[in-house]
């Protein structure tokens, strides 16, 4: 059966990595979180001073792209794909609020988010994969066959990254959970560089009052009947 590329994107905290990770294991695909890949360039900001309360060294940052390399490496326990920066597994970092105050200040700049998209239409040139962010539609791969732009409620949101948070120790206010959603909407749609819209061919997929089992179902039957279509146009014509 024939591959496909899907690309999802939409907000923070919209289950966005769930959902794909869900259906890469189901599909056996490529499971690529590109906003893992910012959230591991901020890292090594944080790390070397580039970025200090969220204001960068744009210079610094840009003569330092070349020392910075970010790859994945597939867990065979998790069956995850996990983020490694210069060769440093930093899955569990790249997921505290440090990192998630700070990235959208990264990610907004040009010659970042150029050297990211390179890594990301070289991991899925052949297909096979699925991939979320922001951009992923609307610029990495617009001629994806299949686009999700994924929403919920602000509230829910909130929660679902109030409680992703606490699973790993953090605790915080939903005040300042949903302060930091609320802040990274804003500068997502509104940056420069390919900020985060709707492809006009994407699909809307709310979740606010669905599970992770029914939104998989869907977006499975989605794929399925994509699949289908699309094999059943390649077949050889019959000879007479």
């Amino acid at each position: 059966m024939s591959k496909i590329t899907v690309a999802i994107d939409g907000y923070s905290s919209c289950g966005k990595s769930t959902l794909a990770k869900a259906l890469a294991q189901k599909l056996n695909y490529n499971y690529i979180d590109t906003g893992a890949m910012y959230r591991a360039v901020t890292i090594y900001c944080l790390r070397n001073d580039i970025i200090r309360d969220s204001v960068v060294d744009k210079r610094k940052l840009i003569e330092c792209l070349n020392e910075i390399e970010v790859s994945f490496v597939y867990n065979t326990i998790t069956k995850t794909s996990e983020v490694f920066l210069n060769g440093e597994h930093v899955e569990k970092e790249i997921r505290t609020m440090q990192v998630a105050n700070n990235v959208s200040a990264i990610s907004s700049i040009k010659e970042v988010r150029e050297k990211m998209v390179i890594l990301q239409r070289e991991m899925g040139k052949n297909k096979g994969v699925i991939m979320d962010g922001r951009d992923i539609g609307s610029h990495v791969f617009p001629n994806a066959e299949l686009k999700l732009f994924m929403t919920a409620d602000n509230d829910v949101r909130t929660q679902r990254r109030l409680d992703e948070l606490m699973s790993k120790g953090e605790h915080h206010s939903f005040e300042d959970v949903k302060r930091n959603l609320e802040k990274r909407d804003h500068d997502d749609t509104t940056r420069k560089e390919n900020p985060l819209i709707k492809a006009e061919d994407a699909i809307v997929l709310d979740n606010t009052d669905l599970n992770k089992e029914e939104q998989l179902v869907f977006v499975l039957k989605l794929i399925n009947d994509l699949l289908l279509t699309k094999d059943e146009f390649n077949k050889p014509l019959a000879k007479h």
